[in-house]
């Protein structure tokens, strides 16, 4: 096992993480200053959103600079004392970076738009005439470039134009880029949507958007295996790739140790269970078997094909899970609880995202003045556009929005929740005054403390790395039960995912009177010897290691 796989790593979004200056948004050093809360809840890695250089059409996804902090989050100097001061904690730092695409204010754009036979042209690309590919913020994928009068490729923002990483020195300049934040001393990369840096040549299409045409596209594996040799061979390196719409065939390939590509993968199959026919911009219940189904696909196909799963609920662009899959009200505490504990006892590398591990919501923001991401305000105008009422349309985003994972964090129950001493970039949650880290730090049954017991599990339980997944009740409307087992031991993980209480019979070859129990960690304080017939109260949790005599 590598230390990666035994390992936590808290994703933070600086923007909304803490500001040091005093100023709307977070900064560096606001960083530095929570580290030894970071020390004290265990994590070993920090993985970052992007800080560098960038206009922030997309909050950071579009960088104009590789080699320079944006002034918002501060100076290099920062940065270099963010990685030191870590470092004397036991603590990575894992930089985000996107190199599927570029700013269109980055210095190879700027140069690349201002003739078609300038040497930077070909770093991207472009066409006489557009497909009907289409972006993933909604409407063409193609936008006019009027100085040269050909169209560029975005499969995301307009100002974000993609890389044509068939040109050999796209991957020469990515690489040496990675290279200088290697010998910087990052300990690691999250690749933003690496899977989708090969184009098919012929630029097809048919009926769809076209994503099935460039996603793990026909040079990826390749591309990812000269980044291997070229950056991260030789060095200890945690790398993870996010992975749009891709297959679990591909994610095996690339975190399987012999492919020399990355350490493990994200995958967001999970996630699209609230997509009805999936269609992401409607309010709709999610569907708990499909939910089971996936993950239990994923746990049982990396492992049988030695890849590596990046375990989470959250991120910056998804919703906060308690008020996704749990409950935000009367439940909150237990099924914020219960959700940490379904997911840390599968195999991979569990990530906890701000606030997550405070159990943290969704803010119930009801107008869009109320937002500022631009996926959303891009959807908001086209949903509008196309006859959707504002009832549907405000409901969707309420639910679905990434800037529900974007307020600022909780540190405590003073103006603006701690974050600054000034009026943030986006408003803070009503809630911020009951759910925040000094409250929870003094209550030690707090969601805080329960995360807190979840990352020092991983390192003393050995088959939360290594124990072959196999679910129980695979069926069962209300229940996700698994077990994690090997060499005459198993880790039993029993969820509910609901907030009406059931009973359910195991089978007698998982638990039996013949076998020591021993209680792992529970969301509710009594917890009596358990049989084969288990009664779970409403979002109960609780892992029993069992021992055959």
């Amino acid at each position: 096992m590598q230390d990666w796989q035994r390992s936590v790593i808290y994703q933070i979004y600086p923007k909304s993480f803490h500001s040091h200056a005093g100023n709307p948004t977070g900064d560096l050093l606001g960083v530095v200053a929570k580290l030894d809360y970071l020390h004290w809840l265990g994590v070993d890695c920090l993985w970052i959103t992007p800080f560098l250089r960038s206009p922030q059409r997309d909050n950071g996804y579009d960088i104009s600079d590789y080699y320079a902090i944006d002034p918002s989050y501060g100076t290099m100097a920062d940065c270099e004392l963010l990685i030191a001061e870590a470092g004397k904690r036991g603590i990575k730092l894992m930089l985000d970076i996107v190199v599927n695409h570029t700013s269109i204010e980055h210095e190879w754009f700027q140069q690349a738009r201002s003739s078609l036979d300038n040497p930077y042209r070909d770093f991207y690309i472009w066409r006489d005439q557009p497909n009907n590919w289409e972006s993933k913020f909604g409407g063409s994928a193609w936008e006019y470039e009027a100085q040269t009068g050909q169209y560029f490729l975005h499969l995301f923002d307009h100002t974000q134009a993609d890389l044509n990483w068939d040109n050999p020195n796209v991957r020469a300049e990515v690489f040496k880029m990675m290279r200088f934040w290697r010998d910087k001393g990052v300990g690691g990369f999250r690749l933003d949507v690496i899977n989708l840096i090969s184009k098919p040549a012929d630029f097809p299409e048919d009926n769809s958007d076209g994503r099935r045409f460039y996603t793990d596209g026909p040079n990826v594996h390749d591309y990812l295996q000269q980044m291997h040799r070229e950056v991260f061979e030789g060095h200890d390196l945690i790398n993870v790739g996010e992975m749009s719409s891709t297959s679990l065939e591909h994610c095996i390939r690339y975190s399987r140790p012999q492919s020399k590509e990355l350490s493990m993968t994200f995958n967001f199959h999970h996630l699209k269970v609230d997509y009805p026919n999936l269609q992401k911009w409607i309010r709709a219940d999610f569907d708990f078997l499909q939910l089971k189904r996936i993950l239990s696909d994923w746990q049982t196909g990396m492992q049988a094909g030695g890849g590596w799963n990046a375990l989470f609920w959250c991120n910056h662009d998804q919703p906060r899970v308690v008020s996704r899959f749990g409950h935000d009200g009367e439940h909150r505490v237990v099924s914020a609880k219960m959700l940490g504990t379904a997911l840390h006892f599968l195999q991979g590398t569990p990530f906890v995202y701000q606030g997550e591990e405070l159990g943290m919501t969704n803010p119930s923001f009801d107008h869009i003045d109320q937002y500022r991401d631009v996926e959303t305000l891009n959807i908001h105008r086209l949903q509008r556009n196309a006859g959707v009422s504002d009832a549907d349309n405000m409901a969707a985003i309420m639910q679905k929005s990434r800037d529900n994972g974007r307020t600022p964090m909780h540190w405590n129950a003073e103006p603006n929740a701690g974050f600054s001493v000034a009026e943030p970039w986006i408003s803070v949650p009503a809630n911020a005054a009951q759910i925040n880290v000094a409250s929870q730090l003094d209550d030690p049954d707090s969601v805080l403390h329960h995360y807190r017991q979840l990352i020092a599990l991983r390192r003393s339980e050995a088959l939360m790395s290594d124990g072959v997944y196999r679910q129980l009740l695979p069926e069962h409307l209300q229940i996700w039960a698994y077990v994690r087992e090997g060499n005459g031991e198993r880790l039993l993980v029993l969820n509910n995912f609901y907030g009406t209480a059931c009973e359910v019979e195991l089978p007698e070859q998982v638990i039996s009177p013949a076998m020591t129990q021993r209680l792992l960690i529970s969301n509710y304080p009594d917890n009596p010897p358990r049989t084969r017939q288990v009664f779970l109260r409403p979002f109960e949790s609780l892992v029993l290691h069992l021992t055959d005599h």
